[in-house]
């Protein structure tokens, strides 16, 4: 335990002291209340330290000398609750206060630090937000920061990166809690298919995270601003920075380095909110009780699975499965594994005794598809939720072709595929099935649709279409896509079908173009049509300009195919 969490919760050098004159105290009472001579035998088969020695020898009471065996439990009531209080010092009382055990990160005065705190204590929903959105993961991300021996203020920096938002994405392609890019994410061992990104795993990306903060503390001879700066910036970008200084003979800590604005915040934006969990009354910030007890375990599935399956077995709700599970884009898990699953503790017994009993043919549900004239594996693919990649396997073709009259066996979703994925989709979903005014239609997208041409067919103002679907007005469009339309009189015949099919979770973000981009390029990178990016931005020439931003809407779960 540290000093610092000894000094709050009691005077360090007083309580032991205390607790040793008390026991001394009840110790000679009972050796006067013995018959003659019984009392130093008594004493002699007491074990003392010599510092209880010296208490009994230095520090006699004068109580002592009139103290009768009648008065003992008095004493030894005092005694009990010394021992109590000394006992809850030494145990955090929940998550927060072991975390506050680990600071070791230097709070300096600085006007950054200052600006931070200042933003947060004007958003205190904020600082609600993210404690909730923590409470399923801090414990796991803190015992793994300590079995590590690292500032536990790192704890907090999903935070900073994300909001401890599992499903995070930005516009430089980082994804999950700890917002890993691809590239950096692979190199420390996170898979990205189109099954799986464990970027978004919560335990693989801890894992890969630490791993590559630790390592940039050695890079920078263990000063953890610096690497915390590399983290955000990359470790070329504070090395540059470092030999600017050192050219200029100025000092190449942290504060006084140039570096780019949002790394110069980043540092001062965690250590803000370390203060704000340190101090919160002060910053009158209201800390929501987490108990210092682990949430969830993880698993060993062995082979692929039925997540609809899963949650069924497990008694949880596949939104909260996949809460737990992040990383997981599909209905299935990856059939070439992670063959894990993160659970809660009090699931986990359930679960695994009825994962036991269940036959592996009935992991999955499975369909014989008759090849009809026309069809392509990769189309078969797309419209049972799964890859080429498992169709070829699964029915041992070489290749690509295959011959219509002839079946394929097919793994599917045991329930509808807009059941399985957490994502704004699907939360759009619960939008569209809410009872308005009027007689609801269905229609389906069509290439070159847009909100204000579909609302002008249909005589309603393209801002509502946007509320009815749960989407704002510049919300792109994908072809097969359904929207649902209320309107006054009711349809001569309904236009088709509600059959939501799972693309991910959407995000807009902004690009900046950099030198040697083209339009095909960023659409390819991005994973978007050259068509969406002219209709999401005004390209008022044929060609980019470095530094111009765009606008655009990309599917979180195909960023990683």
């Amino acid at each position: 335990m540290s000093t610092t969490s000894l000094k709050r919760s009691m005077p360090f050098f007083k309580s032991p002291l205390r607790i040793m004159n008390l026991f001394a105290t009840c110790l000679l009472a009972a050796c006067q209340s013995l018959p003659n001579g019984e009392a130093t035998t008594a004493l002699q088969q007491v074990p003392l330290s010599p510092a209880a020695t010296q208490v009994l020898q230095t520090h006699p009471s004068a109580d002592e000398s009139t103290m009768t065996a009648d008065e003992l439990p008095e004493i030894a009531e005092e005694l009990q609750a010394a021992v109590t209080e000394l006992t809850l010092a030494e145990k955090p009382a929940d998550l927060w206060s072991r975390m506050l055990d680990g600071y070791r990160l230097t709070f300096p005065h600085n006007h950054r630090i200052d600006r931070e705190l200042n933003w947060y204590k004007k958003h205190p929903g904020y600082i609600q937000r993210i404690q909730e959105r923590s409470q399923p993961y801090l414990h796991f991300i803190l015992q793994e920061i300590e079995k590590r021996d690292i500032p536990s203020e790192i704890a907090l920096l999903p935070a900073v990166e994300s909001a401890y938002r599992p499903f995070a994405y930005s516009p430089g392609r980082a994804a999950g809690m700890w917002q890993f890019i691809p590239s950096t994410g692979r190199y420390y061992g996170l898979k990205q298919n189109w099954w799986y990104d464990g970027r978004r795993d919560i335990v693989a990306s801890t894992h890969a995270a630490l791993d590559y903060l630790q390592s940039l503390s050695r890079q920078f001879n263990n000063d953890w601003e610096l690497a915390l700066a590399a983290y955000n910036s990359g470790a070329g970008t504070v090395r540059s920075a470092i030999r600017h200084n050192q050219k200029r003979g100025k000092p190449t800590d942290y504060w006084s380095l140039k570096l780019p604005d949002e790394t110069s915040a980043y540092v001062p934006r965690l250590l803000a909110l370390a203060e704000i969990f340190r101090n919160p009354q002060r910053y009158k910030a209201t800390l929501l009780p987490i108990a210092d007890e682990p949430y969830f375990t993880t698993v060993d599935i062995q082979s692929q699975l039925d997540l609809a399956l899963a949650a069924e077995m497990a008694d949880l709700s596949i939104q909260d499965l996949y809460l737990l599970n992040p990383g997981l884009n599909r209905w299935a898990t990856d059939p070439d594994g992670p063959h894990r699953l993160s659970l809660p503790l009090d699931k986990v017994e359930t679960f695994l005794r009825k994962l036991e009993t269940l036959p592996a043919e009935e992991r999955l549900t499975w369909k014989r598809y008759k090849i009809k004239q026309g069809d392509a594996l990769s189309v078969i693919a797309s419209k049972h939720g799964t890859t080429t990649k498992v169709l070829r396997q699964i029915n041992k073709l070489k290749g690509s072709k295959i011959r219509a009259g002839k079946h394929l066996l097919i793994p599917v979703s045991s329930k509808g595929l807009n059941q399985y994925t957490f994502s704004a989709e699907q939360r759009k979903a619960a939008i569209q099935n809410r009872s308005r005014n009027g007689h609801k239609q269905h229609y389906t997208v069509k290439p070159g649709d847009s909100l204000w041409k579909i609302a002008k067919l249909h005589s309603v103002s393209h801002r509502k279409l946007a509320a009815w679907n749960g989407m704002a007005p510049g919300d792109p469009l994908k072809p097969g896509q359904t929207l649902v339309i209320w309107v006054k009189k009711a349809p001569a015949s309904e236009l088709s079908l509600l059959n939501l099919q799972p693309s991910g979770t959407q995000s807009r973000l902004h690009y900046r173009v950099r030198r040697g981009d083209s339009l095909s390029r960023i659409a390819q990178r991005f994973k978007v049509s050259v068509a969406d990016l002219k209709r999401w931005n005004t390209l008022g020439s044929k060609y980019l300009q470095p530094g111009q931003r765009l606008k655009l809407y990309v599917d979180v779960t195909e960023q990683t195919l």
